[in-house]
């Protein structure tokens, strides 16, 4: 190895040294017990617990008709006609819309403001937005403020203060935020779009498939879906698959197409990964997903009240510590009962505020919800 840059070397150890002194440093963790109930994971529908499900579209798929790769993006060869049953079970799925499949959450979020939005453009974006929306907020060339978290006064005095300024103005907040599992407030947010003519751009990450109609989202739980101009939706969570898609309109669609460097310059998804997406969506209006979705509501309703003295607003509970080695310390404790929780630190979160994030699952039991509580209360 090239030892001319020691130096920076010598910086990289030093920062990862600061990293451990402050119990902040990071590991990839190995899941060694399958038994472990997972309460960290976004598999929200416990699709990868479904055996039912998945046997059902292991042995309907055409594997020899289908290779494992796209090698290619979809623009070259990578266009497989798995991408086109895929966006048109989402576009029945969402009727008067348009999807495009994305290879992932974090690179629709990273490449779409950026193909949109330039340089006499405004954008004003929730201040806890998600970190793949912040690095697609560093590369636009767009004008970027940002308001405080869910606070509608500030988004509005942003907006009467600058709107007049520029060509376009986009608005982007994530539907259920997610480190506090808290709701934006997606009706005033629709009513100051149209009052102020701009785009509104909502990441359904934690939403899709759990939330509203059949799975179809907080928006259209809320009835704000039509006043939404691009829904991002992740198909790695509640889907239980891999990729993303925004839903918007044929202009929109046809535009990133053309302009979206995420969609030309990457490899598309693997056509079986478009199949086995296809085949989750298609069941997201079982009755069996529907008891899956109202048992996840009840679960979570029980443990936030339990342990934040509220009902929580989603699927997501913070139990905030304020102190990494306490989460670190639950988390551990919450390992040797049979569940498996993870600390979120600095800089996922702000000093002071870090956390567990327990992330339910649909097929959690109340006696599994109970033993939570007590493990935490002590």
């Amino acid at each position: 190895m090239n030892t001319d840059s020691s130096n920076v070397y010598t910086r990289y150890a030093g920062e990862l040294a600061e990293l451990e002194a402050s119990n902040n440093l990071r590991h990839l963790p190995v899941i060694e017990d399958d038994s472990l109930i997972n309460l960290a994971s976004n598999d929200y529908l416990a699709i990868n617990d479904n055996k039912e499900l998945i046997n059902s579209f292991l042995s309907s798929y055409q594997w020899d008709s289908h290779s494992m790769s796209s090698v290619s993006s979809r623009l070259l060869t990578g266009n497989h006609k798995e991408y086109q049953l895929l966006e048109r079970c989402l576009d029945n799925f969402l009727p008067g819309r348009r999807s495009l499949v994305f290879t992932g959450g974090f690179h629709a979020n990273q490449g779409i403001m950026q193909a949109l939005m330039g340089k006499t453009d405004l954008i004003i974006a929730d201040k806890l937005s998600h970190a793949s929306i912040i690095d697609g907020l560093r590369l636009t060339e767009a004008t970027v403020l940002r308001f405080r978290h869910n606070d509608m006064t500030h988004l509005e005095h942003i907006l009467s203060e600058n709107r007049s300024k520029y060509d376009s103005c986009m608005i982007v907040t994530e539907g259920i935020f997610s480190m506090d599992g808290d709701i934006a407030s997606l009706q005033q947010i629709a009513q100051l779009k149209e009052k102020y003519n701009a785009l509104l751009y909502v990441d359904e990450a934690h939403s899709f498939g759990i939330r509203g109609r059949d799975g179809r989202g907080i928006c259209d739980e809320l009835g704000v879906l039509d006043n939404v101009d691009l829904l991002m939706c992740t198909l790695g969570k509640a889907i239980g698959s891999t990729g993303a898609f925004v839903s918007t309109n044929d202009t929109i669609r046809n535009y990133l197409i053309n302009r979206c460097r995420t969609i030309i310059f990457t490899t598309a998804l693997p056509p079986v990964n478009c199949a086995w997406t296809r085949h989750v969506i298609e069941h997201l209006s079982d009755p069996k997903m529907n008891e899956a979705r109202a048992n996840l509501k009840a679960m979570a309703e029980k443990l936030s009240l339990a342990i934040n003295g509220k009902v929580g607003e989603s699927q997501i509970i913070p139990y905030i510590t304020g102190d990494v080695n306490l989460a670190i310390e639950k988390c551990n404790d919450l390992r040797e009962h049979g569940f498996y929780a993870l600390p979120i630190r600095y800089p996922t979160v702000a000093k002071g505020t870090e956390r567990i994030r327990l992330s339910l699952k649909a097929n959690i039991t109340e006696p599994q919800v109970n033993e939570i509580i007590n493990l935490l209360a002590h």
